[in-house]
């Protein structure tokens, strides 16, 4: 939601000048006309509801037409809170900030347009306007195809996650019961949880960005927050790992401790990769910023 709400703020002028053409080029919206409504359907296939208020009384005096029925509930109501935001402009024309409609639950803008005494307030669903006037592209069927995958794979991925978190408490549990509490009966529960965990975080992130919104953000930012959470989780269970590896080496094999030295200078490996991939992004941002 909020990159669309930073394309739309980008982009106003360009957006509020197509849709008082579009809506000037028809005439007056509160036509007698029996499918004037209709034609304003089919011509702004992002407009969700369209209401008119009285200017004087403040007061509903339509019911919420859709493109496929009317709604008679909201008739008769007070729209006072409505009227009393609106900074109509010399064209009679008035446009509200991005807000998510309590009638249809999506991301909209609203359109007011002053006729005579009364005023017609249009909603307009932001991510279907924002495909029509070309600043986002989508492909329909293609599009779907894509956020199923992502839904499957999302939520598969969740489900391994809590298999792994089920695996290492009925592990802990079994060893308590049977009185073999040991290093290993402690560790295990705590990566195969840690390891849960960043799977979880990598599905919650894959169905945040591609299923439940889409992002289009060219911001690269927003891959290398990804990418640093995940591999901090991950260098978590590697060390936990390494740490019990060198508990066992220096209990049992004190002469295979060159191993537990390979395996830390792997992790420590990852760890200056880790913070140099950090520390050169951030530098990037930084110089960014300055150019600017």
């Amino acid at each position: 939601m909020k990159e669309y709400i930073e394309i739309y703020n980008k982009n106003r002028e360009k957006i509020e000048t197509i849709i008082e053409n579009s809506i000037e080029g028809l005439g007056k919206i509160n036509n007698e006309a029996h499918n004037f409504y209709k034609k304003l359907f089919v011509t702004f296939p992002s407009l969700e509801i369209i209401y008119i208020v009285d200017a004087t009384t403040k007061v509903q005096t339509s019911a919420n037409i859709y493109s496929q029925y009317n709604d008679d509930s909201e008739r008769q109501k007070s729209r006072s809170y409505l009227i009393n935001k609106l900074q109509i402009k010399e064209n009679n024309f008035a446009f509200t900030n991005p807000y998510q409609s309590s009638t249809t639950g999506t991301l909209c803008i609203t359109v007011s347009k002053k006729e005579g005494n009364e005023i017609i307030f249009m909603d307009f669903a932001l991510e279907k306007l924002l495909e029509r006037v070309g600043l986002i592209e989508k492909h329909v069927y293609f599009s779907k195809i894509i956020k199923a995958f992502y839904f499957i794979a999302g939520f598969f991925m969740m489900l391994l996650s809590m298999a792994a978190i089920i695996y290492g408490g009925y592990d802990f549990i079994s060893n308590i019961t049977q009185n073999s509490l040991n290093i290993d009966a402690i560790f295990k529960p705590v990566i195969a949880t840690t390891l849960g965990l960043a799977i979880f975080d990598l599905a919650k992130t894959v169905l945040e960005q591609e299923v439940f919104f889409k992002s289009y953000s060219k911001d690269s930012r927003i891959e290398i927050k990804i990418l640093t959470k995940f591999l901090i989780t991950i260098l978590i269970a590697l060390s936990i790992e390494t740490l019990m590896v060198v508990f066992k080496i220096a209990i049992e094999n004190y002469d295979k401790m060159i191993n537990a030295l390979y395996l830390m200078g792997g992790i420590s490996f990852i760890i200056i990769s880790l913070a140099l991939l950090i520390f050169l992004t951030k530098e990037k941002k930084e110089i960014t910023t300055v150019n600017d």
